[in-house]
């Protein structure tokens, strides 16, 4: 994993990225344009975790990417966050974060220390509604502990995320001489690292005839990636049709995708931040 190979950690490239697939697919309209509400929010938690940190350490953290939260940092922001998406939310959501925040402050210690714990390794039934809010929080903050914690070189295909041990949310082809390298972006510090590219990252089914792939017309550069013996899908993003795309963002919008997978049987590893 290189520093370039993060998840995009560039929120203004979030942003920006959001509002050009807004305008360009009416279908994920209402989709990114809350996303943008949300990716300003985590742009400006990142700066204040990063100041923080600073003045605390000297930039320097612990080498555990899942120690314990740094709750003098993050809970002074959580009240701000609810009221971000109780303003520009879909209904459901805008109600469960008004909820969180008639709850007193151990509860949402509980809640973000849980989701913290346990995110991307036994969650996977949770649902990407159920850890909305501790997710979308806390993405900021798993996001600048990963990029400071030091790692060891891959020197073999994994299925889990070598830095923090959660699932991975989708794949990821990059330009690679002729052809496109493999690589995995983990559904919770998204940070990235290599894989095969005719390989399931669920069950490790190699048969190239078990490994449909589906492609939608609207979204040339996304792709589903299934697997006929477990019956899990990952999504991909292929930076070689497309050098502009953002994956974090470019799945979010990619809903034709989701409904044919669901169409045909197919269950994602690891929803994305808000189930698209």
């Amino acid at each position: 994993m290189t520093a370039t190979q993060t998840g995009g950690t560039d929120y203004d490239a979030r942003i920006r990225r959001a509002g050009r697939l807004s305008s360009e697919h009416a279908f994920a309209a209402e989709v990114l344009d809350f996303y943008k509400h949300i990716a300003s929010f985590q742009k400006t938690l990142r700066a204040n975790i990063a100041a923080s940190s600073g003045v605390k350490s000297g930039g320097a953290l612990a080498a555990g990417l899942r120690d314990p939260l740094d709750l003098s940092v993050l809970l002074p922001h959580f009240r701000g966050f609810l009221s971000t998406i109780e303003q520009h939310a879909p209904p459901a959501l805008a109600r469960s974060a008004d909820q969180m925040s008639l709850m007193p402050a151990d509860s949402w210690v509980a809640s973000l220390e849980a989701y913290w714990e346990h995110a991307g390794k036994y969650d996977q039934q949770i649902g990407a509604f159920a850890q909305f809010l501790a997710r979308a929080f806390l993405q900021p903050y798993a996001e600048f502990r990963a990029a400071q914690t030091p790692r060891a070189p891959v020197v073999m295909t994994v299925r889990l995320c070598p830095l923090c041990g959660a699932r991975p949310l989708m794949g990821v082809l990059r330009v690679e001489g002729d052809s496109g390298k493999r690589f995995l972006l983990c559904s919770f510090c998204s940070q990235e690292w290599e894989f095969r590219r005719i390989l399931c990252p669920t069950c490790g089914e190699e048969a190239e005839g078990k490994l449909p792939v589906y492609v939608a017309e609207q979204l040339p550069h996304i792709r589903v990636e299934a697997c006929d013996t477990c019956k899990f899908y990952i999504r991909t993003v292929d930076l070689t049709k497309d050098g502009h795309a953002i994956p974090l963002v470019d799945d979010l919008a990619a809903i034709p995708l989701t409904l044919w997978a669901h169409e045909h049987g197919y269950t994602r590893l690891q929803p994305n931040l808000l189930g698209t």
